[in-house]
């Protein structure tokens, strides 16, 4: 009976000094890391626009009339010199008659003028005549010479102003809009038609103007959306340095062979790469929110102990970000267990893990 009470007391005694012990310590939360550390980065992109010519001519009439005749239609090719329309020239016609009118006129002054003076010229030398009179002749030479000249110029110009009543192409190319039709009143400098010119293609895409702040790496590539095997090498030609207020995007030409066997208004997709630079890339699972703003946890390797920081975010690729700032190089960011971490807690991870 002894021994059972002895042993009680004994039970009695360690479970109080089990209990003077306190409760164990947590176990450190696992977590998954990557040390960060600078990348070469390319990026690239696709983009949709359309093929047009290098060189592009609005043409219209240089004075105002009525279309009585059209003669090519839209996508058609045409020559340099060829007639595209005409408008009615009764009223050029008529100026033209009226300047040849007093052409002949100021013709026919100018010769009695002269032989006027050729008479007095001859009489002075006779002496029959007297100075005054010859140069009288001679002034009524000289006004009738310049009246010819002034005639003659106005004549030229009804003649110009009659051949402005057909419109006629400025080089060979296609017709690629047509803004006018028979029986139109035309006026002066009004778009009648759009000729593309034959020779050099480009390809023109309207951007946003982020896409092109960074410099491209080479040669891009256009491809027709019909047949994207056919792969034609081309050159970024020109940047818009103003964006359409309209559209919010900025136009950019690629330069495409005049042998490329792609036609007029094909639709297209260019692809090219950016030169490639050192950023810090890491995985999505790293990411999280403080403050409404993107952020990461850092781990200090000093003590395991995590601390929530903002970064700011400079692209978003497949399965990864890219940071701006924030994160330097071999800073520890946790990638797995960020969901259920908190500001000063201290955690375990596997410090050979690098990026």
């Amino acid at each position: 009976m002894r021994t059972i009470l002895i042993a009680i007391v004994c039970a009695i005694g360690l479970g109080s000094c089990s209990d003077q012990s306190g409760p164990a310590e947590p176990t450190p939360r696992q977590v998954g890391v990557v040390v960060a550390k600078p990348e070469p980065l390319v990026q690239g992109g696709a983009i949709t626009g359309e093929v047009r010519a290098r060189v592009q001519t609005d043409l219209s009439f240089r004075v105002s009339g009525k279309i009585i005749e059209r003669l090519v239609e839209v996508g058609q090719s045409v020559k340099a010199g060829q007639l595209l329309a005409r408008i009615d020239p009764e009223q050029q016609k008529a100026d033209l008659d009226v300047a040849a009118a007093n052409l002949q006129s100021a013709e026919a002054q100018q010769t009695q003028a002269q032989l006027a003076f050729d008479r007095q010229q001859s009489l002075f030398r006779t002496q029959v005549t007297t100075r005054a009179a010859l140069d009288q002749a001679q002034e009524a030479l000289l006004t009738a010479q310049a009246s010819t000249k002034s005639a003659q110029a106005l004549f030229e110009t009804a003649q110009d102003t009659l051949s402005y009543t057909e419109l006629k192409a400025d080089a060979d190319g296609v017709i690629t809009a047509r803004n006018a039709e028979v029986g139109q009143v035309a006026q002066a400098a009004q778009v009648v038609f759009t000729l593309a010119h034959d020779g050099d293609r480009d390809a023109v895409f309207e951007v946003v103007e982020s896409a092109f702040l960074r410099p491209i790496e080479g040669d891009g590539t256009v491809t027709l959306l019909s047949d994207p095997t056919q792969k034609i090498t081309a050159k970024v030609r020109e940047i818009s340095p103003t964006i359409d207020s309209a559209t919010g995007t900025i136009k950019v030409k690629v330069a495409i062979s005049s042998d490329a066997p792609i036609p007029l208004g094909a639709p297209v997709v260019g692809r090219f790469n950016y030169l490639p630079q050192d950023v810090i890339q890491l995985p999505w699972s790293a990411m999280t929110s403080k403050d409404g703003k993107p952020a990461v946890w850092i781990i200090d390797p000093a003590c395991s102990v995590v601390s929530a920081r903002t970064i700011d975010v400079a692209g978003y690729e497949t399965g990864s970000f890219v940071v701006k700032s924030g994160v330097s190089a071999g800073d520890v960011v946790v990638t797995d267990g960020t969901k259920f971490l908190r500001p000063g807690e201290i955690v375990s991870y596997v410090k050979e893990a690098s990026k």
